[in-house]
């Protein structure tokens, strides 16, 4: 009866939502476009020629923002799930983590990426402690992943949450790239914990 109660009063918030509205009203996937909306808007990272892998990109909402403002570049979507086309989008159906796949990318593309974009987060569990580290897990091998398929210029943006291992990922970040900043968007909700990192320039030694 409480799972029940609580699925409903899910449902409710979600369909009171703004944000879950707006999308709705303007075609978007998910009410998480308007996150890249605000992290491109603030960080200035894709560009008309970008050539941009989207991990974890099901259902498609961060992809259809990257394709809207590429004109001249390539948007490539990765996912274990299967995913609806995206006009002007690239799929791969695959694990991104598997090492074999890190080149069947890179061929999808034929050039190494200057976006690498991951609005992942790892299936709850109940746990709150638990899904936080697992999702930081998640990130850290985005920006371990990025190291491989970006050019030296490149920009990874991931969402990471704050908590724990939250230093570790930072840490990670800073070891590997020129500049890290953190942003949360308006566009998340206040309860959540999470936030994105955006990564600039790998170092090189």
């Amino acid at each position: 009866m409480a799972r029940k109660k609580g699925l409903k009063n899910y449902i409710i918030s979600k369909h009171r939502d703004p944000f879950f509205k707006k999308a709705k009203n303007t075609g978007y996937r998910s009410r998480s476009a308007f996150k890249l909306i605000e992290l491109n808007k603030k960080f200035k990272f894709i560009k008309s020629n970008s050539t941009v892998i989207d991990l974890g990109s099901a259902p498609g909402g961060w992809s259809q923002v990257a394709s809207q403002l590429i004109k001249r570049g390539i948007t490539l979507s990765v996912d274990l799930k299967d995913m609806e086309i995206i006009k002007g989008v690239k799929f791969l159906k695959l694990d991104f983590l598997e090492e074999q796949n890190k080149k069947k990318i890179i061929e999808a593309i034929n050039t190494k990426a200057d976006i690498v974009l991951s609005d992942m987060a790892a299936d709850t569990t109940g746990n709150k402690n638990l899904d936080c580290i697992r999702t930081n897990l998640l990130c850290a091998e985005v920006i371990e992943f990025a190291r491989f398929v970006l050019k030296d210029t490149g920009v990874v943006v991931s969402k990471l949450f704050n908590g724990t291992d939250f230093i570790k990922v930072k840490n990670l970040a800073k070891k590997n790239f020129k500049k890290v900043n953190f942003f949360k968007p308006k566009s998340s909700k206040d309860a959540s914990k999470e936030t994105y990192i955006h990564c600039e320039g790998i170092k090189t030694l």
